[in-house]
C-alpha cells in the first residue's frame, strides 16, 4: 500500500449546534465506531477530512442495526447542524445521504433536499441484497465535480430504476445535484436515530481499515494511487479518503521547490519596539502589505503597502486620511522591514507584531480590465493583490488582477477620511461590513452595486469616494486561505471550523452590531489554547482573557469561548484564515 499519511476519521471536536435534537454522537475504535446512548436524540458525526472537489470511495459497515433508523452519507460544512426527524428541516439540505427507516425501501437524499428522502426505492428492487442490515457494508462513490453520487450494499452497485450504478463510468448515479450550490467543504457524516433501545451502531472506513475493528474478513480493495484498504474494489477514477489524496493549489504545494508555498506569502512577526529605526527580520519573504499591531499598549493598527510607500499609512481601526509626514517603514526588506521611530507600531520596550502578505515586490503595472484603469501588484499564486485606482464620481468595475474571483476585499480613499469597505464572499455583494466599525451588515447598492466580483474584475458603487483609492484584495486557495461562516452554540465546546491547513492566523466577526473584528495568530501564542488576541477595528492593546480563546489545529479551529462576540448561541459569525502547513501535509489531527 502506497504511502497515506492520514485517513479521516470521525471528528470528535466537532460541535453540535446547542439544540436539543442535534447530539454529536459516541465515537470509539479511533473515532471510527458510531453508536448512540440516549434514546431521545439524533446522534451525528462527521468526519475530519473535507473535500470540494474531486471524486472520493468510503465504505461503512452496520455493526448493530439496532431500530434500525439511520443514515450515511455527507454533509455540507463542518459543525453538526439541527436535525428534529421533521421533514421538511432546513438544514437537511446540507446532507447527501443513504438511510433505512424500517419498512419496505430504502431512502436517498440529495444535497439541496430538505426531505429526507429524495428517493424511496424498494430496498427487494435495489439491489440483490435484501434488507440493509448488521453485518452488511455499505458502499459509496461521490463524484464532487460532476454532481453525482452512487451507493451500493456488500459490492453490489444500487439501482433506482435506470440500471445499476456505474462510477467508473459515471453512469446510472443514485443521486445528482447542482455542483454549484454545494462548491465549498463536505463530510463524511453518520446520523443514528435514537428510539426506545440504546443500539444502533454503524463504523465507518476511509481506507484505514477493511475488517472494520475485526468484524469481517479484510478485503484487498485499493484506489488509483495504491491507497487503502477495502472491503470491496474501489471504482476507477475514485480515490480513499486520506491526507496524500487531498487536492492542494498546485501554486501553494510545499511540495514545490520555489517560493509559492504558504509560509514565503503571508506570515506574523512579533518584536520588541524600540521607538527608533528597528531592522525587523525573521519574516521569510519581503512584505508588500504590512499591518502592525500593538500588543501591550494603545496605539492604531498601521497599514502600509509597496505601492503606495512607506510614508503613507492607513489605520485600520478609524477613517483617517493617509498621514504621509513622516516614513513609518524605511525599508521593506527581503527577510522583514525596517521600522522607523513610533511612526510604526514600534513604541520603545513595547511588544508589536506584524501581520504580513507577499503581493509583487512593489512593482506594478496597469490594468485595463474594468471600465476604470487600474494600478495593480498581484501574487496570484497566493491570492493577493493590492491595487489603486483614480476615483471617478458613479459605480465602476475594476481589475483586481487575481486571476480567480476574490473571497474578501477591502478598500477606502486615501487622501479622504472615509470608511473601508469590506467585502466577504459569505455575506455576497448586497452588504457590506466597516474594518473601522462593530456594526454588522449593511444593505448599500452604493458600496458594491450589487454585484459579485468575477475572476478579473469587481464592482464599487458611489459610496467610496476619494482622488485615489486603495484596495486589497484576497482569493481563497485550496490548502492556504479559506473565508466562510459558522454559528455559535454559546458553549466553551464550540464550533469547529475546518479550513483544510493549520491556521497562522485567522479572524473573525459576529455579523450583528456591537461586536469587534477579533484576530488570533499563532506567532503571538505559539501553544493551545490561543488566548491572546487583537481588535482590528480598535486601537486597543491585545487581550487576554482565560474565557476567550481558540485551539489550533492541523485542519482548522476550535472556538473555545462562550463570548458573545466569539460564539453566540445562533449568531452567524464570518471568518478568514491564512495559514503555514496544509492539512496534506501536516502529521497530526
Amino acid at each position: 500500500m502506497a504511502s497515506s499519511g492520514n485517513f479521516c476519521t470521525l471528528n470528535p471536536l466537532a460541535a453540535d449546534d446547542g439544540t436539543a435534537q442535534s447530539k454529536m454522537a459516541t465515537l470509539s475504535k479511533g473515532n471510527l465506531h458510531t453508536s448512540r446512548g440516549t434514546n431521545d436524540k439524533y446522534n451525528q458525526a462527521i468526519g475530519t477530512h473535507g473535500v470540494a472537489t474531486g471524486k472520493w470511495y468510503t465504505e461503512w459497515y452496520i455493526s448493530d442495526a439496532g431500530f434500525p433508523s439511520w443514515l450515511v452519507g455527507w454533509h455540507y460544512r463542518s459543525d453538526i447542524g439541527e436535525y428534529s426527524g421533521a421533514s421538511p428541516v432546513s438544514d437537511v439540505a446540507n446532507i447527501c445521504s443513504f438511510g433505512y427507516f424500517t419498512g419496505s425501501n430504502i431512502y436517498l437524499t440529495k444535497f439541496g433536499s430538505t426531505s429526507t428522502a429524495t428517493l424511496q426505492i424498494a430496498y427487494s428492487s435495489w439491489t440483490n441484497q435484501g434488507v440493509p442490515t448488521t453485518g452488511d457494508v455499505i458502499m459509496n462513490c461521490m463524484d464532487f465535480d460532476a454532481g453525482k453520487g452512487w451507493w451500493g450494499i456488500n459490492g453490489v452497485w444500487g439501482d433506482i430504476g435506470s440500471g445499476a450504478g456505474d462510477p467508473a463510468n459515471g453512469t446510472n448515479p443514485s443521486l445528482t445535484w447542482t455542483v454549484a450550490d454545494y462548491d465549498d467543504f463536505k463530510f463524511p457524516f453518520t446520523l443514528n436515530w435514537a428510539q426506545s433501545s440504546t443500539a444502533g451502531e454503524i463504523t465507518f472506513n476511509a481506507g484505514q481499515d477493511s475488517t472494520f475493528s475485526g468484524a469481517i474478513a479484510a478485503g484487498s480493495g485499493t484506489d488509483d494511487n495504491s491507497v487503502g484498504n477495502f472491503k470491496y474494489s474501489v471504482p476507477a477514477g475514485f480515490l480513499a479518503l486520506s491526507s496524500s489524496n487531498l487536492p492542494i493549489s498546485s501554486d501553494i504545494d510545499p511540495a514545490q521547490t520555489d517560493d509559492d508555498f504558504p509560509q514565503k506569502n503571508f506570515n506574523v512577526v512579533t518584536f520588541t519596539g524600540n521607538g527608533s529605526t528597528n531592522a525587523v527580520t525573521g519574516l521569510g519573504f519581503k512584505p508588500d502589505l504590512i499591518w502592525g499591531f500593538t500588543r501591550d499598549g494603545n496605539q492604531d493598527k498601521r497599514m502600509i503597502d509597496s505601492t503606495r510607500g512607506g510614508s503613507s499609512r492607513l489605520y485600520s481601526n478609524n477613517t483617517n486620511t493617509a498621514d504621509t509626514s513622516q516614513t513609518a517603514i524605511s525599508a521593506f526588506g527581503t527577510d522583514g522591514f525596517t521600522a522607523n521611530g513610533g511612526y510604526f507600531n514600534n513604541d520603545n520596550t513595547k511588544a508589536c507584531g506584524a501581520w504580513c502578505w507577499r503581493a509583487n515586490g512593489g512593482t506594478t503595472s496597469t490594468n485595463s480590465d474594468g471600465s476604470a484603469d487600474t494600478t495593480v501588484q498581484a501574487n496570484t499564486a497566493a491570492g493577493f493583490s493590492i491595487f489603486t485606482f483614480a476615483n471617478s464620481s458613479g459605480s465602476k468595475t475594476l481589475g483586481h488582477g487575481l486571476g480567480k474571483a476574490p473571497a474578501m476585499y477591502v478598500l477606502r480613499g486615501v487622501g479622504e477620511g472615509t470608511s473601508w469597505g469590506v467585502y466577504h464572499k459569505s455575506l455576497g455583494a448586497t452588504k457590506y461590513l466597516n474594518f473601522n466599525s462593530t456594526n454588522g451588515s449593511a444593505s448599500s447598492t452604493a458600496y458594491f452595486n450589487d454585484t459579485e466580483p468575477t475572476s478579473s474584475v469587481l464592482s464599487v458603487g458611489s459610496t467610496l469616494t476619494g482622488s485615489s483609492l486603495i484596495c486589497y484584495a484576497w482569493a481563497q486557495i485550496e490548502g492556504y486561505s479559506n473565508f466562510g461562516t459558522y454559528i455559535g452554540n454559546g458553549n466553551a465546546d464550540g464550533p469547529f471550523i475546518y479550513t483544510g491547513f493549520r491556521p497562522r492566523m485567522l479572524f473573525f466577526k459576529r455579523d450583528t452590531n456591537g461586536h469587534n473584528w477579533i484576530t488570533f495568530d499563532t506567532a503571538t501564542v505559539t501553544f493551545n489554547p490561543v488566548n491572546e488576541y487583537a481588535n482590528w477595528d480598535t486601537g486597543n492593546a491585545s487581550g487576554q482573557n482565560a474565557s476567550d480563546k481558540i485551539d489550533v489545529l492541523s485542519n482548522g479551529f476550535k472556538l473555545r469561548s462562550t463570548g458573545s462576540s466569539f460564539n453566540h448561541s445562533g449568531s452567524t459569525f464570518i471568518y478568514g484564515a491564512w495559514g503555514d502547513v496544509p492539512f496534506k501535509y501536516n502529521n497530526t489531527f
